[in-house]
């Protein structure tokens, strides 16, 4: 496994209840700073494998991305349950509730 994907897995997996990251903040940690479809990828093919919060991860706009209405849904209800505040379009306050993680 390349270690860019290595380093998204470890970043995704240390986004904590109750708070969210954009793709492309994810990216630009991971090193690549144009690299949000790549996390997308990620996410979408090895979410189960390693556990991911993929419900954690959104939009740069802080929406909800997933367009498919069971998917959706269950975002929402996921981010809801962790306490987040997501509004009935799939919007989520970003000033609140994106994570910030320490640059070690």
């Amino acid at each position: 496994m390349k270690p860019y994907t290595l380093q998204v897995i470890k970043i995704i997996q240390s986004i904590p209840e109750g708070y969210v990251m954009s793709y492309g903040q994810i990216a630009e940690l991971a090193g690549s700073a144009r690299g949000a479809r790549q996390v997308v990828r990620i996410l979408h093919s090895m979410s189960k494998a390693y556990k991911l919060p993929w419900h954690r991860v959104v939009n740069a706009k802080g929406q909800i991305a997933i367009t498919d209405d069971e998917s959706r849904f269950q975002q929402i209800l996921y981010l809801r349950d962790e306490g987040v505040e997501v509004d009935d379009s799939g919007q989520i306050e970003l000033d609140i509730y994106r994570f910030v993680p320490e640059v070690t």
